[in-house]
């Protein structure tokens, strides 16, 4: 990481100067040099000249260094703004092909799924084959459509609609939602809150969708029995909410990478969901990371400004 001064480089280069100078001119008459002209003391005239030599000097190393600076910066901004147009080109012809795929895809899809249900409830309660295929061609069906909604969630351009929004409330309804998950593996929920968290502006929906998809996937990763921790707490001049599982934890090599999209370690997951909730955490100003859960497991902590807008 580059370490700025403060101010321009060449007031500081000047400042510099000035002071090396001082300490040329009394370094020699430190060491008996004595500076006179006519009998009389120049030691002033001399550090004067010093000063002003070094000085001019140390203003021309320090515009150089100036201007390289602001060229680095120039880049960089160029740069970031070529990545940002890319991948604003990338999203909008992801959009396009999203929207044709769903298009095409969904209808069908429903009809599959309808005629699916259809032959099952058809079917003699004897004939274990028949409904065990109509099951499997539902939820086939099922993690098609999650698929294509993930992919359009992933491509479609985020709108917020922030309001002042209480924390408080927008965990208790990601906890009331993902309930049925929890109950179905038996995986206990711990609840961690400040009982003051500052209000932020934010779209409630959209960040209550973030916490639903991480507890989702705590509950996953968490073996049958265990326990799912939900953190919220004020620090910094932020909000940090922190979804913890019991499971195997996340290798260190691959966290740099879970948040990209179309990664992927489960068997069935599409690699868009955490890539849509880092989407929406950004787009509120915020950030979202992974680490170790103190015993064991992944926790997910998104931070976001208590002034967002």
């Amino acid at each position: 990481m580059e370490t700025r001064l403060p101010g321009s480089l060449r007031w500081w280069g000047v400042a510099a100067g000035v002071v090396l100078g001082a300490v040329d001119t009394f370094s020699l008459a430190w060491f008996g040099a004595s500076f006179e002209m006519g009998g009389r003391d120049v030691t002033a005239l001399v550090f004067a000249w010093f000063g002003l030599s070094f000085a001019f000097l140390g203003f021309l190393v320090g515009h150089a260094l100036d201007s390289r600076r602001r060229e680095r910066e120039a880049n960089a901004s160029l740069d970031a703004a070529r990545s940002r147009v890319a991948q604003s080109e990338k999203l909008a012809a992801l959009g396009q092909l999203a929207a044709a795929i769903a298009h095409e895809v969904r209808n069908p899809l429903a009809v599959v799924r309808s005629a699916a249900q259809g032959l099952g409830e058809t079917l003699p309660p004897g004939d274990a084959d028949g409904h065990r295929a109509a099951s499997f061609i539902v939820a086939e069906v099922d993690r098609l459509s999650s698929v294509v909604s993930s992919l359009l969630a992933f491509a479609r351009p985020l709108q917020l609609q922030t309001r002042p929004t209480v924390i408080s409330e927008v965990v208790a309804r990601a906890v009331t939602l993902a309930g049925a998950e929890l109950a179905a593996k038996r995986v206990r929920l711990a609840r961690d809150e400040a009982p003051v968290l500052p209000v932020v502006h934010a779209d409630g929906d959209l960040v209550c969708q973030v916490l639903v998809g991480l507890l989702s996937n705590a509950v996953e990763a968490t073996p049958a029995g265990g326990e799912v921790v939900v953190r919220a707490r004020a620090a910094n001049g932020a909000v940090e909410l922190a979804v913890a599982d019991g499971g195997a934890g996340i290798a260190p090599e691959l966290r740099a990478r879970v948040f990209e999209p179309f990664f992927t370690t489960r068997p069935n997951g599409t690699g868009l969901g955490l890539a849509v909730a880092r989407q929406i955490v950004e787009a509120h100003g915020g950030r979202i990371d992974v680490g170790d859960r103190p015993g064991g497991g992944a926790c997910f902590t998104i931070r976001l400004p208590a002034r967002a807008a």
